[in-house]
């Protein structure tokens, strides 16, 4: 074999090789070809195309500007300018793989936001869960709730109206729940028994709130969370923080008014 047949066979390759090297078809190179954006630097005697490194490192930075978004008369332009200082046009790489790895940053944190708000079964924007909610994370105990109710029909239920609420039914939601505290609180204060009639039917509000909202709440169930709303820490905070004593109070009349709806 003759040194001409040895270098072609050494440095060049052919477009199969090149499209399988870059993954790009070969129609795709025999287009850069056509419009003069890559011309190989040599033919086979066949007449076929056959490229060099020096082919093959343009071809790379083609298919960078190409995955930034450039058109392709740009990326020709870029390539093709006499001018362009080969520090300068690295140092534009640079600054434009920067900026599109804050770009892609910042989708998959939205995209993160977007799975999470969907396995927590509120579909709203971050703005709209801080405009709804402020800094009470209506999730905090979101892993711990499905792992003492996730295998009940009331969990799945809760999920699928959630997952179906718009922020202004969420807004609507906070506001029923901020009034009837605010009555309830009032309720204590005025010095009505928890097994009084008001009490109760404040109660039976609760009670038909849960179930609007929430899941289909009987009595018996509601007998049960008026003891969580005690013997739960978190929960015992939550209501005693509208008025100190209210989980305590809320649990009696929870309780009597359970008793005389099954009287």
């Amino acid at each position: 074999m003759d040194g001409v047949g040895r270098r072609e066979r050494e440095l060049s390759y052919s477009v199969g090789q090149v499209a399988g090297f870059a993954g790009v078809t070969v129609r795709t190179l025999h287009h850069y070809d056509d419009i003069g954006l890559l011309t190989p630097s040599e033919r086979s005697r066949a007449g076929h195309r056959r490229y060099s490194d020096a082919d093959l490192d343009r071809l790379q930075r083609v298919l960078f500007y190409r995955e930034l978004g450039f058109p392709l008369d740009e990326v020709a332009a870029l390539l093709d300018d006499p001018d362009a200082d080969p520090r300068a046009r690295l140092r534009r790489q640079h600054e434009l793989l920067t900026a599109r790895i804050e770009k892609l940053r910042k989708m998959a944190a939205a995209v993160e936001q977007a799975m999470e708000a969907r396995r927590m079964g509120i579909d709203l924007t971050p703005e709209e869960r801080f405009e709804v909610f402020g800094d009470n994370d209506p999730e905090q105990y979101a892993e711990e709730t499905e792992a003492r109710w996730g295998g009940t029909e009331a969990y799945a239920e809760s999920q699928r109206r959630a997952a179906r609420r718009t922020k202004e039914d969420w807004q609507r939601l906070q506001a029923e729940t901020a009034d009837w505290s605010e009555r309830y609180a009032a309720l204590m204060a005025a010095g009505e028994p928890p097994a009084g009639e008001a009490a109760m039917a404040m109660a039976e509000e609760h009670r038909r709130h849960i179930s609007a909202w929430f899941y289909d709440c009987p009595h018996a169930m509601h007998r049960c969370l008026g003891e969580m709303y005690v013997a739960d820490e978190r929960f015992k905070a939550f209501y005693d923080a509208i008025r100190p004593g209210l989980a305590e109070h809320l649990k009696d009349a929870i309780t009597a008014n359970a008793d005389r709806r099954a009287g």
